[in-house]
Parts: structure tokens; sequence; C-alpha cells
């Protein structure tokens, strides 16, 4: 026969409520987040502000008035957003220059390139070139082709092609601006 366990902490794992008394009384007594930051308190205040207030908050932060038409609950998020942003850091510089690509490429409406697309692991590219069947196997850390791991699909296609061509468009994961256009142009005349 085992010795009885005096241990207080051990009947929490028998569904008893512990006889350890926390600081302010019992468990349920205590307060949800006493760990709150400044940032939260911060952001927390933003929507007991007058409108007025957060138009000054606003001028302060941008040195310019809000744009016309900002609801107060945009006007709200944004807010809440700088100040998490000067507290915990923006975004980073490797983001903000993909960012900018994106924003290149569709300022010259040469491509449209769905940001939002990510290849998962195991998934298969097939292309047919020529004749042949290409496939490409995607992994973690690359692309694999006629059993060779290749680091991006540009390389794949060139290989291929024995041209430069663009690997997402060779493998059709990106489509032309104008094409686009005239496909969204038909479904509007088709509805």
């Amino acid at each position: 026969m085992k010795p009885p366990i005096h241990d207080p902490s051990a009947r929490r794992h028998s569904g008893e409520p512990s006889p350890v008394r926390h600081r302010n009384g019992n468990r349920q007594d205590r307060p949800r987040r006493p760990d709150i930051t400044e940032v939260e308190r911060q952001i927390a205040g933003l929507a007991n502000r007058s409108t007025q207030d957060l138009r000054v908050a606003w001028r302060q932060l941008h040195r310019t008035g809000p744009p016309l038409g900002l609801s107060r609950d945009l006007m709200i998020r944004a807010l809440a957003h700088q100040l998490q942003e000067q507290s915990y850091g923006g975004v980073s510089r490797a983001l903000r220059r993909r960012l900018q690509s994106l924003a290149g490429a569709s300022k010259k409406a040469a491509m449209a390139v769905d940001p939002g697309l990510v290849l998962k692991a195991g998934t298969t590219l097939v292309r047919q070139w020529r004749g042949h069947t290409h496939t490409v196997l995607v992994h973690t850390d690359g692309f694999e082709h006629e059993g060779q791991l290749y680091r991006s699909l540009t390389a794949i296609a060139e290989r291929i092609t024995e041209a430069h061509w663009s690997g997402p468009r060779f493998f059709g994961l990106t489509s032309r601006v104008g094409a686009l256009a005239g496909a969204k142009a038909g479904r509007r005349r088709d509805q």
C-alpha cells in the first residue's frame, strides 16, 4: 500500500479544488490579465476617446488630418496599428521589398501576380513542352525536376526551354493582365 500524498498541488490532478490560496483569495477572484501592457491600455482607451480627440491623435502621428470620409472605427484601428508598430516594430525589410515589387508589377500592368499563391510541399506541377511532359514536385526547400533539386521554378523553366522564362509564368501560376482583364469583362457581359 502506498503512503497518502500530502502535496496540495497533487489534488489538482484528481479534480479536487486546490486548497492553496492565491494572492487575491480564490482562483476565481483574481484578475484575468494582470500583466496588461501600456500599449494595450492605450489601445483599449482609444474607443473611449471622442472623435475630435482621435483626429488630434491622428494629426500628431501623421502631421496631417485624417482622410475625408474615414470612419471612426477605421481611425481607431489605424491608430491602434500605429501604436503597436511603434511598440513592437513594423514590417521587415524583406516584406517591404516584396510589397514594393508587387506594387511595381501592378503599376506596369505587365503581369497579374497573386501574392496569396503559396505552393505547399507535395504539390505537383505539370507542363507540356514540345511533346514532352515535365513534372515538378514542390519541396519545402525547393523544387524537384527529373531527380534534381532546384531553388526556383525559373531555373527549371530555363533548363527545359533553354531560354530565359519566368518559372511561375511557364508553369501557369501567373497570367497576363490583358488576358485577365478580358476574362473579367467577358464574365460581366455573361452575367
